[in-house]
C-alpha cells in the first residue's frame, strides 16, 4: 500500500492550521509505516489523499480515479467556517458550499477532523462513508515545560508576576480576534498577546481596525515558530480561544497537551469532548470570557491541566496514523 499526499497550494497554506494539519498527517504515517509519497510524478501509488479543494485537487482527483486509484477526501474545511472568513466570504459561501460538496463527492470516503464537521457534511447531502479522525499532535513536541514558560517570559519582556494571556489565530473574524482586543481594554491589569498573521487586506474593517488597535498591554507578535508556540503555551496563564466556529482548532489540543489553563468559546464543534469546568472553561460571550478570565486569575477556579492533557492523549498522531491505516485498508477492500 502506497499513499499520494496532495496538497493543491502547499506553500501558501503552511503557516495555517492547514499546513499544521498536513505535516502531522505525514508524521502519523511515518509513525505508522505507511508508505506514502508527494510527488506527482510518481504514479506509483494505490490511494490519493487529497486535502483542499482547488481546481487542481478537483482535476487529480477525476483524472486518478479513472486509471482506478482509490480517492481519499480530506474535509478540512466546511461553508460553515469559510464564511465568516476573509472579506466577502459572506456573500460567496452559498456558492462556495456547492464546490465542496461537488469536490468530495470525488472522494471514495472522506475524513474530516470531528464527529461535528462530519454532521455537517452528512447535512450537505454527500453519499460517501464520513470518517471522522483527528488532525492530531505531536505530543512529542507539546508538553508541559517550565524551562519553555521561562523562555516565553525571557523571549517576550514579560516579568514572573505578569499575568498573561494568549490568543492564536489568523487575522481573521472568525477567530475571535475583535472579542480579543475587547477583552485587552477591559482588563488593562493583564497582558495580551496574539499569535499568528494574514494580510490584513483581505480582512474586514472590524479585524483591521482590531489589530491596529493601540494598547499598552496588547501585542500582535506575528506568525512564530512551532517552538514559540511551545513557549507560549507553558509560559501563559491562560490560552483564550475566542473562535466562533472549527471543524476542529489545533490549538487549542495543543494547549491540552502544555495543561494550560484555557477558556474556549462555548459552539458545537468542541461538544462531546472538550467539557466546562472539566478539561477546559467555555464562555458564550465576551462578558462570560471576562468573568471566567478574572476568577481564574484570582484563584477562583481550580487547575484543569491534567485532565486537558487527556484530551491531547487521545489525539497523538500516533494513535491518528493507526486510524487513517483502517480507512486506507478499508477503501482498498471497496
Amino acid at each position: 500500500m502506497k499513499v499520494l499526499l496532495y496538497t493543491e497550494g502547499e506553500k501558501l497554506f503552511s503557516k495555517s492550521g492547514l499546513g499544521k494539519a498536513i505535516k502531522h498527517q505525514m508524521r502519523a504515517l511515518e509513525y505508522e509505516k505507511i508508505d506514502y509519497t508527494t510527488d506527482l510524478q510518481d504514479d506509483d501509488f494505490d490511494i490519493v489523499h487529497i486535502n483542499f479543494y482547488g481546481p487542481n485537487s478537483f482535476a487529480l482527483a477525476k483524472i486518478e480515479k479513472k486509471k482506478g486509484k482509490k480517492i481519499v477526501y480530506h474535509a478540512h474545511s466546511t461553508e460553515e467556517d469559510f464564511k465568516n472568513g476573509f472579506i466577502f466570504c459572506k456573500q460567496i459561501s452559498p456558492a462556495f458550499k456547492k464546490w465542496l460538496i461537488k469536490c468530495y463527492s470525488l472522494g471514495d470516503v472522506i475524513i474530516t477532523p470531528t464527529p461535528y464537521s462530519k454532521r455537517l457534511l452528512e447535512g450537505y447531502g454527500i453519499d460517501r462513508k464520513i470518517y471522522a479522525i483527528s488532525n492530531g499532535i505531536e505530543l512529542d513536541k507539546f508538553k508541559c515545560d517550565k524551562d519553555a514558560r521561562k523562555r516565553f517570559r525571557e523571549r517576550f519582556n514579560y516579568s514572573e508576576d505578569d499575568k498573561v494571556i494568549v490568543g492564536i489565530g489568523l487575522y481573521i473574524e472568525r477567530k475571535g480576534i475583535v472579542d480579543f482586543v475587547e477583552l485587552a481594554k477591559r482588563l488593562p491589569e493583564y497582558k495580551f498577546i496574539w499569535f499568528g498573521y494574514s494580510p490584513l487586506s483581505a480582512a474586514g474593517k472590524a479585524v483591521r481596525e482590531a489589530v491596529n488597535t493601540k494598547l499598552d498591554n496588547l501585542v500582535f507578535a506575528g506568525y512564530v515558530e512551532q517552538e514559540v508556540i511551545v513557549e507560549a503555551m507553558n509560559g501563559c496563564d491562560i490560552y483564550l480561544f475566542p473562535t466562533f466556529e472549527e471543524t476542529e482548532g489545533i490549538p487549542i489540543i495543543e494547549a491540552c497537551a502544555c495543561k494550560a489553563t484555557a477558556i474556549i468559546r462555548d459552539i458545537p464543534v468542541f461538544e462531546g469532548w472538550l467539557e466546562d469546568g472539566v478539561n477546559v472553561y467555555k464562555a458564550k460571550d465576551i462578558d462570560e470570557f471576562y468573568d471566567k478570565i478574572k476568577k481564574i486569575m484570582n484563584n477562583e477556579l481550580p487547575n484543569l491541566g491534567e485532565k486537558a492533557y487527556k484530551v491531547a492523549e487521545e489525539r497523538d498522531i500516533k494513535k491518528i496514523g493507526k486510524q487513517l491505516r483502517e480507512v486506507y485498508e478499508e477503501v482498498l477492500k471497496q
